[in-house]
């Protein structure tokens, strides 16, 4: 077996976000769904950048943003994602190794711009995305290294892979590499829309044993299953994956394993400024906490701690030091 080189390997979208205040007639007005993700062309995402207020950029992606918050609770953290060589893929390379990831993917020299997210964000703190997926889309098996899977613990995916063929034929590479190895395989189902485009797909996945650890949030669990009695939801869900993360926002967590549902309280916050990101960091602090060995309360109340944080600001990553706060609040050591 290979040696164990990381705690967490995630593979995703290589995104650059650029966030924007905006209220709900913008949405409206833009034919946005608020608190969806939508893909769009290159052309909408021209428009739309035009159309917005004054943004921020900030590298993010969500398989992304959930590798930085376990490298700032201490983990050993790799990346898999694509950009184009251009000067947002610079951007995002050198903000994913300066929060001491490695990303050693490489960029496309041709083809489509590095991918960027547009994040509505309205004055409730909820987020509105529209991404252009650009070089993202054009993630290729070959850019799976076997020896970076098989010395990783815990192998993250994102549900949003799924939309290209190419990166889906990537995911069930990395997924076959890491099982061979004794490895577990992670999955965020990512969006109740993405859900609905993939429905029967990501429940083969789970019911084929492809992934054992799957995060969601109950919009997310609701689409899966097409029920809206959440306790019939979590019935399936014990039948059809070892283990499951399922958010619930102020409501805290469920822990969903064969045997039992265990809840966790959320942290209490001050102020929500920005719910982007929140079930990124979440799965980042659950994560990190699985892959320390950590009981499957303790690694719950690790991702409430690392939600927390990141819904107090604008952003998708943390501002402050994830392992920091967790000796703080007693979690670490």
């Amino acid at each position: 077996m290979t040696a164990l080189r990381y705690d967490v390997l995630g593979i995703g979208n290589a995104i650059v976000d650029v966030i924007a205040r905006a209220d709900d007639d913008f949405l409206v007005a833009h034919g946005m769904r608020k608190g969806g993700m939508a893909l769009i062309d290159e052309p909408r995402a021209e428009a739309v950048y035009a159309a917005m207020g004054p943004a921020v950029e900030i590298s993010g992606g969500s398989a992304a943003n959930t590798i930085v918050g376990t490298a700032s609770f201490g983990a050993r953290a790799a990346f898999v994602g694509k950009v184009k060589d251009d000067a947002l893929g610079g951007v995002f390379g050198h903000d994913i190794r300066a929060a001491k990831v490695a990303f050693d993917t490489r960029a496309a020299a041709r083809g489509p711009a590095t991918a960027r997210c547009f994040i509505m964000v309205t004055p409730d703190g909820e987020r509105t995305m529209n991404t252009y997926l650009g070089a993202a889309q054009d993630l290729h098996p070959d850019d799976i290294d076997p020896d970076t899977v098989s010395g990783a613990a815990i192998t993250y995916l994102e549900g949003y892979l799924w939309d290209p063929e190419n990166a889906k034929n990537a995911f069930l590479k990395a997924a076959k590499i890491a099982h061979a190895s004794d490895r577990t395989v992670a999955l965020t189902l990512s969006d109740a829309f993405c859900v609905d485009r993939w429905r029967d797909e990501f429940l083969h996945l789970m019911r084929s044993g492809t992934v054992d650890l799957v995060f969601a949030n109950e919009a997310e669990l609701h689409s899966l299953y097409q029920t809206a009695d959440l306790d019939a939801a979590l019935d399936q869900l014990r039948r059809d994956v070892k283990l499951a993360a399922v958010t619930r926002s102020e409501k805290g967590c469920l822990v969903v394993s064969r045997e039992n549902t265990e809840a966790v309280k959320a942290f209490p916050v001050e102020q929500v400024v920005d719910t982007t990101g929140a079930g990124d960091l979440f799965a980042a602090g659950f994560l990190f906490g699985l892959a320390r060995g950590r009981p499957n309360q303790d690694a719950a109340r690790l991702g409430a701690l690392a939600a927390a944080e990141v819904i107090q600001h604008l952003g998708a990553r943390p501002e402050a030091s994830l392992a920091d706060l967790a000796r703080d609040n007693g979690l670490l050591g």
